[in-house]
């Protein structure tokens, strides 16, 4: 998703390029790597074939599942929903619970903002549960600890303050140094308690209490704040959120802070945001009888319901926890996307797309919630994500 990359190809390959990181550039190269081809029950097969069988396995299905969509365009997401309405079926994300936090933030519960307001006016940035030296290479450098911006000319050295919450000690908090507070797994909620006590001027209940109170002081006097979640925090408490947003308006009663989900893949966000603005809710969302309802179960709940997966997009095998993989793995899964991966390899029929941003273009929304138009940089004759749910459409 970063709009400053510059890139030559020659004969479908990378040649060279300026602005990418490490796995930016393992992206780029993964053009000509272990790409998926079409199947059905572990036989190649034509594309058309393919389609068809996971067509007709959908359309059997009375409990179908849709799942992923975080690595597909906009476009695609947008009729991805029309096909679960027209199967009458679950569409879910089943990345973490970010989804939780990001249903505020689209409700106008929680406050937001863009990087680019980071960038310019944060002198202070939380990673909390998130590493994004890790996860986002960039993030740091772009956004929000290291570069000058219109309000923050002097960067890290002098204008910005980088707090890390976590639960080890995570390149992020590496360069943070001092400003990292390590929390004992599930400690989210208490260390949140205590810093709420220190905030009110009460004593905290913490081993370090002076340097709890020194970041309650920090945080007071930043002029403005940003929240940036990682998949640590959404999963603290078992989903239970109700501590981060009681601290997050808090914070907002002294100066101005702002959260920002770090998300997995890179329209995660354009999912959350297209499943809100047709059933007000961010997942997973069911479509049972052509009406859309908010969470009632999903990936993450009651597997024994569905008797088919289609997954677009994502991993779900490699990401869920191993019980739910195993429960997975045992549907009679499709599973549509760019490269073979663990998902790929359990399901019963496997459809190739072309890589968004370099084979096909589409759009996306970034984290903070700008569209970000993507085009084809290399010749593909993979059909796109948008083509494969559109030729489903008309199968099932």
């Amino acid at each position: 998703m970063c709009d400053d990359i510059e890139a030559e190809f020659e004969g479908g390959k990378v040649k060279r390029t300026m602005n990418l990181c490490r796995k930016g550039r393992a992206h780029y190269d993964s053009l000509s790597i272990d790409r998926l081809t079409p199947a059905v029950g572990g036989s190649e097969v034509r594309g058309e074939e393919a389609v068809t069988a996971a067509g007709e396995l959908l359309a059997g299905a009375e409990c179908p599942l849709l799942l992923g969509f975080g690595r597909s365009t906009l476009e695609a997401q947008k009729l991805g929903i029309e096909l679960a309405k027209k199967l009458g079926s679950v569409i879910d994300d089943p990345t973490s619970r970010q989804g939780l936090i990001m249903e505020r933030i689209l409700k106008g519960e929680v406050p937001t903002c863009t990087f680019d307001d980071v960038r310019n006016y944060a002198d202070v940035s939380i990673y909390w549960g998130d590493d994004p030296s890790s996860s986002h290479p960039r993030h740091l450098s772009r956004f929000s600890y290291f570069p000058r911006g219109e309000k923050r000319q002097r960067g890290y050295e002098e204008d910005r303050e980088a707090i890390v919450i976590d639960v080890r000690r995570s390149p992020t908090a590496t360069i943070a140094a001092d400003g990292f507070f390590q929390v004992s797994p599930g400690g989210d909620a208490a260390f949140a308690e205590a810093l709420l006590a220190a905030l009110g001027g009460k004593i905290p209940k913490v081993e370090d209490k002076k340097r709890m109170l020194n970041l309650a002081t920090k945080l007071r006097k930043a002029k403005f704040g940003a929240i940036f979640t990682g998949p640590g925090l959404a999963d603290a408490q078992d989903g239970d959120l109700g501590w981060f947003f009681s601290l997050v308006a808090r914070l907002n009663e002294f100066t101005r802070f702002s959260v920002i989900p770090s998300l997995p893949d890179y329209n995660t966000r354009g999912l959350h945001q297209s499943l809100f603005d047709v059933a007000g809710a961010v997942s997973p969302v069911s479509f049972e009888d052509g009406i859309a309802s908010g969470p009632k179960f999903g990936v993450t709940g009651l597997l024994e319901s569905f008797d088919a997966v289609l997954v677009v997009g994502s991993d779900p095998v490699a990401n869920l926890p191993a019980p739910l993989a195993r429960k997975l793995a045992r549907i009679p899964m499709v599973a549509v996307g760019t490269h073979r991966n663990l998902t790929t390899d359990a399901a019963s029929v496997t459809v190739p797309t072309a890589m968004a941003g370099l084979e096909a273009g589409g759009s996306a929304l970034r984290s903070d919630g700008v569209r970000v138009d993507l085009e084809a940089q290399v010749k593909s004759d993979r059909p796109t994500d948008l083509q494969i749910v559109e030729m489903l459409m008309e199968v099932v």
